[in-house]
């Protein structure tokens, strides 16, 4: 099993960098055109970095459109950009990089990810992505928190777990078959 697992990490990452490079030669033109609106939207450049913890704890920087105000809010357009995930699309980079997949466990800010212990740390042997199973299962995540009394305590102890399940779930049943399940959820739940 271990040989056929190795073969479908590589047949995977050559879909992904064959997919992303497709998709960005597609859509180059609504990459800009978005980074051109975000940055009118929050009177600064549109194009959003940050550090993630990926694949064996190397950190990464992220791309994405810029959502959020110099105030610290987000815009209309920005909310738009979160609810449809089309501010993601930017991350098609950090596939090609070889940082991303297209399907894997989300990469974390650093305080998360890179404090998995024992069996957890499984989520790490795989490139983060764009969506995969938590994204999925919690689709409305920012909805969720903002209905919260205590959102940071609510992450840490309802979502980061459930998160952690599924993701560690996810890293056990890789296959074919579960990430043209990700990619169909996540496409026709947008």
């Amino acid at each position: 099993m271990p040989n056929e697992l190795q073969s479908y990490k590589h047949i995977k990452r050559v879909a992904d960098v064959f997919s992303a490079t497709l998709l960005l030669v597609i859509l180059w033109w609504c990459i800009l055109v978005l980074i051109i609106i975000a940055s009118i939207d929050t009177k600064s450049y549109g194009v959003f970095k940050q550090t993630r913890v990926g694949r064996f704890k190397l950190k990464f920087t992220i791309f994405k459109i810029k959502t959020v105000q110099n105030n610290g809010e987000i815009s209309k357009i920005g909310a738009f950009l979160r609810r449809s995930k089309l501010d993601e699309l930017p991350q098609l980079l950090n596939i090609i990089i070889g940082e991303m997949s297209c399907v894997g466990p989300r990469p974390d800010v650093p305080g998360f990810a890179d404090e998995l212990i024992g069996d957890e740390e499984i989520i790490l042997s795989v490139r983060p992505g764009i969506t995969g199973p938590a994204t999925v299962y919690f689709r409305n995540e920012e909805a969720l928190l903002a209905k919260q009394q205590d959102p940071r305590q609510y992450n840490a102890t309802v979502i980061w777990p459930k998160k952690i399940e599924l993701n560690i779930k996810y890293v056990h049943e890789l296959s074919f078959r579960k990430d043209i399940y990700y990619l169909v959820n996540t496409f026709f739940k947008l």
